[in-house]
């Protein structure tokens, strides 16, 4: 589950840079707090997923489930 917040963090990171946007700003321009904006690109493991959406709907894109093998899962590896 880790290996995912850490995509996310590092995708947000990656297009706010492509972007050309500070954190303050990406804050700003998703109405969200420079706080949750860090916490966010530093993988917090526990984030508002509505808070979120608003930063990735500057992107054009949103959360979403994504497929996983449930044998891994069940074996936790």
């Amino acid at each position: 589950m880790r290996e995912n917040l850490t995509d996310l963090s590092k995708h947000i990171k990656l297009k706010r840079k492509q972007n050309k946007l500070t954190q303050p700003e990406l804050a700003l321009k998703a109405g969200v707090g420079l706080r949750f904006v860090r916490e966010l690109e530093q993988g917090k493991n526990t984030l508002r997923m509505d808070k979120v959406n608003d930063v990735l709907r500057l992107f054009g894109e949103t959360l979403g489930p994504i497929p996983m093998d449930r044998e891994k899962l069940l074996t936790n590896e």
